[in-house]
């Protein structure tokens, strides 16, 4: 078991970054599930900080990459280049070569783009002239999004958005962690060398601990129930609700749900599953997949709000 130096992790962490602990928690279950994070925050909020000091403690190689609009695929996976010496074309493989990565503001770059890292996620691996390479484990993309600006942003279509397994909404820091932030990074000499804790191996060995996490077959009933609660509501009494979902979620929603809810028990040291871990994360996991009408946004009606009726709505079997 793995649960002390997965605490010294998240202390390690909190030398450098304050706060934030939450996405701390969905970066985890991320990376050891195997699962894509999107991220939704304004700038500042140490989005790009955590990722990087996450990818140190765990010994990962990283890299970030700055979306912008003349962002081609080839300066993601990378192209063929020719050698003068050799006569010849080599690859050169592109920054998607790494365990984590940082898609920052992915929105900014238009749909070719983000479809080559897209392809990434689904398949591991990167096809560059006739050479197909297999992504190194663990491979993470954590993609952020700015909710702030909309002029010229490409939005993510649905059916790429569903291949991330949560949508995590970073949020400001309370008081007292600001406080802390700026006394912190006001002082010209701080610069905290962070210590390795875990490694690829570890990462490996978490993942099949995580596997072993038990799920009653009535847990299992209750996630296709909130599944199905989301593409035909007026089935489970929600009425109100189903005058603004235009579509449910996708059968990724179930899948990804079942293995952040284990996640979620490993994490609190228990080798099975209960009803709160399932409650806990259905927000992250839904949230992007619930498509929501013209009416719910005229009501000023968030996914988010949807997402919590069902909750309270639907029992457990």
């Amino acid at each position: 078991m793995y649960h002390t130096q997965i605490k010294q992790v998240r202390a390690e962490i909190g030398n450098v970054v304050v706060g934030q602990d939450r996405l701390l928690n969905r970066l985890l279950i991320g990376l050891f599930t195997g699962g894509h994070i999107l991220l939704e925050g304004v700038p500042g909020l140490a989005k790009t900080l955590t990722i990087n000091t996450l990818a140190k403690v765990l010994q990962l190689d990283f890299q970030r990459i700055q979306f912008t609009p003349d962002l081609l695929p080839a300066d993601l996976i990378g192209t063929m280049i020719f050698n003068q010496r050799t006569s010849d074309f080599e690859v050169k493989q592109g920054p998607v070569f790494a365990n984590l990565i940082l898609a920052d503001e992915i929105n900014r770059s238009p749909a070719k783009v983000q479809s080559a890292l897209l392809e990434a996620m689904q398949e591991k691996q990167v096809t560059i002239g006739e050479e197909t390479f297999v992504l190194d484990r663990p491979f993470l993309v954590l993609a952020t999004q700015n909710p702030v600006e909309q002029e010229g942003t490409y939005p993510l279509p649905e059916a790429q958005v569903d291949r991330f397994m949560m949508k995590v909404f970073v949020d400001y820091l309370t008081k007292d962690e600001e406080l802390e932030v700026m006394r912190r990074m006001s002082n010209l000499n701080f610069d905290y060398e962070v210590q390795p804790m875990l490694d690829k191996d570890d990462i490996a060995n978490i993942r099949n601990e995580i596997n072993q996490v038990a799920i009653s077959e009535s847990l299992e009933r209750y996630i296709i129930e909130l599944v199905f609660a989301t593409r035909r509501p007026l089935d489970y009494g929600l009425r109100d609700e189903a005058r603004y979902i235009q579509y449910g979620v996708s059968p990724r929603a179930s899948i990804h749900l079942n293995l952040a809810a284990k996640a979620i028990a490993y994490f609190d040291q228990r080798d099975y599953v209960l009803p709160d871990d399932i409650k806990e994360v259905a927000p992250d996991v839904f949230n992007h997949r619930v498509l929501l009408n013209y009416e719910a946004e005229a009501d000023g009606i968030s996914s988010l709000q949807i997402i919590d009726s069902i909750l309270k709505k639907v029992a457990i079997g």
